[in-house]
């Protein structure tokens, strides 16, 4: 952990940064646990813990924030050590599996970003954890805990309901078969309760706000808008294809064999059929949700299936040692775990030469795409800073500044906790600045009369249509004036 623990300081963004990550930013300045883009995507958990860290005096506000990540990080690639060394009783089977989780891109990504991943990870494998003591020990209270660390789960995202689908068969046959009784089966319920606590609040409250019990649950389970994309069931040969390289830019190493001779060995080694029927579960539930996944940032959501795989390497890993137990062996294993590091500073360079629409995409200021997306590490990144206070110091008084999904937050957090340029007025799809106001194809004009109009991008998607449709655009610095 230790180890781990360092690598994602001294990896983790020192400040705000674009999408998501800043939104989650903002919403914890405001202690806003519920935010504005449906019930699924509220994360309460998380928000909760970020307020707390808040107010603990280490560096700047964003900093503290994207640091949460970095402590979660590393209690998962602690936890996945511990699973694997309680389980198979060796440590260097564990380190190799600790490590390859540790370097995987996508994990290491979103352990120095402000982000609500690797904290699910932390969760998800101490729920392992605490199954695998109640399958050795069949003491109770390991159950009861993995009842409350489930509902924390799911307090921080929606995630958790998969493990909980699989824990609750297991639970629920040990009830019928009587090996635990109703008493216990009613503890287990009401910490798992307690544990979702905060999301069941969230809910309930909507409920009793909206007075619509329908639309309040579907937003709990797709958020506003992701139906299509959790329920799809069709994907392309361009998804497929697409998916395959997310997997294969997180294990870039030899050692990915050792996940299929880890998956021939799992029945075998686990402590019982059932503890081997709920990993197996868990780990084709998991890919098969984010395989058929279709929204943009699908490669995130293969993150629980890529801590499952890194058990697997670990069993693998087991099972190859116990066979051949030449020293050169695992100096050759731990070669190979730490061989990621080294395909992240080449995987840039490689993709701009044989994957141009990465780089063909909307360009951002201060950002560029194939290193920011393809390199996990932000070390001194202040890209998304730099770029929101140029945007703030170029426009003239009282200007109006249309922001999308990428860069609003990061303007209004230079803005609100920078105290920058209160002055200018910050509109959005998604969240508005102070005195922001209605910006629609019927009040423009008169916008325009009384104050500078700017927009972030006049791209479709990213910019209001009537905008495109009726209205020029100047580039100013980093930004576009709308001019008649």
């Amino acid at each position: 952990m230790g180890m781990a623990g360092v690598l994602y300081v001294l990896t983790c963004a020192p400040t705000i940064l674009w999408q998501d990550s800043g939104l989650y930013i903002y919403r914890v300045w405001h202690n806003d646990i519920q935010g504005n883009l449906g019930l699924a995507l509220a994360h309460p958990l998380y928000i909760l813990i970020g307020i707390v860290v808040k107010y603990i005096p280490i560096g700047q506000f964003a900093y503290r924030v994207n640091l949460i990540s970095a402590v979660a990080a590393a209690i998962a690639v602690a936890n996945l050590f511990l699973l694997l060394r309680l389980w198979l009783g060796r440590n260097l089977p564990a380190i190799i599996a600790a490590i390859t989780l540790a370097v995987s891109w996508t994990f290491w990504q979103h352990a120095v970003i402000a982000e609500v991943y690797t904290l699910y990870a932390a969760q998800m494998l101490g729920e392992l954890i605490m199954l695998l003591q109640y399958i050795r020990t069949k003491n109770t209270g390991y159950l009861y805990l993995l009842g409350l660390f489930n509902g924390l789960s799911i307090a921080n995202h929606m995630w958790g309901v998969i493990s909980f689908t699989c824990y609750a068969v297991f639970i629920l046959l040990l009830l019928v078969r009587r090996q635990i009784g109703l008493k216990h089966f009613a503890i287990i319920i009401l910490l798992w309760v307690i544990g979702a606590a905060p999301y069941e609040y969230l809910i309930i409250k909507n409920i009793i706000l909206s007075g619509n019990v329908q639309a309040t649950l579907a937003s709990a389970v797709f958020g506003n808008t992701w139906q299509g994309g959790v329920l799809n069931l069709s994907i392309s040969l361009k998804i497929v294809l697409e998916n395959i390289i997310f997997i294969l830019l997180n294990f870039p190493t030899p050692n990915l064999a050792l996940f299929f001779v880890g998956l021939a060995a799992l029945r075998k080694t686990a402590p019982n059929r059932s503890f081997a029927y709920i990993i197996f579960a868990m780990l084709a539930l998991y890919f098969l949700f984010a395989f058929r996944y279709t929204v943009p940032d699908r490669y995130v959501f293969f993150l629980p299936f890529y801590c499952l795989a890194a058990v697997l390497i670990g069993l693998g890993a087991d099972v190859v040692l116990r066979q051949c137990e030449h020293r050169a062996m695992i100096f050759v294993m731990l070669a190979f775990a730490l061989l990621p590091i080294l395909t992240y500073f080449a995987t840039p360079a490689v993709a701009g030469k044989f994957y141009k629409p990465l780089g063909q995409r909307r360009q951002r200021p201060y950002r560029d795409e194939y290193i920011y997306f393809l390199q996990p590490w932000k070390t001194g990144y202040r890209g998304a800073e730099r770029f929101a206070s140029e945007a703030l110091d170029i426009v003239e008084k009282n200007a109006i500044i249309y922001a999308d999904s990428t860069t609003v937050h990061s303007i209004l957090y230079v803005q609100q906790v920078n105290n920058k340029r209160t002055d200018v007025r910050i509109v959005s799809e998604y969240d508005n600045g102070k005195d922001a106001p209605v910006f629609t194809e019927d009040t423009i004009e008169q916008l325009m009369e009384n104050s500078a109009v700017y927009v972030v991008s006049p791209v479709p998607g990213y910019c209001p249509q009537f905008l495109l449709e009726q209205y020029k655009f100047k580039q100013i610095g980093v930004l576009w004036k709308v001019i008649n």
